[in-house]
């Protein structure tokens, strides 16, 4: 499933042209106000997005549903556990 084709989103934040960490905080900073089961999409253009992102969803607990890149973005959706 493409970036594009989750239209459920509960809030989307877009990140591109930011450099780490500030990708994955503004990224959690979203899911504070999310409730359970809510999914956020982040759009980030840091190539270390890849790996911190996934990193924290493990360690946290949330469910990475994508992780894909398409031209220079790279596009995530994450549904709060």
């Amino acid at each position: 499933m493409a970036y594009s084709e989750f239209t459920e989103l509960s809030t989307e934040v877009d990140a591109r042209g930011l450099d780490c960490p500030m990708p994955l905080l503004k990224m959690k900073l979203a899911l504070n106000n999310l409730a359970v089961g809510e999914s956020l999409g982040l759009l980030a253009t840091d190539p270390g997005s890849m790996r911190d992102i996934k990193a924290f969803a493990d360690i946290a607990g949330h469910q990475l549903l994508l992780a894909e890149q398409q031209g220079e973005d790279y596009c995530y959706v994450i549904q709060k556990s």
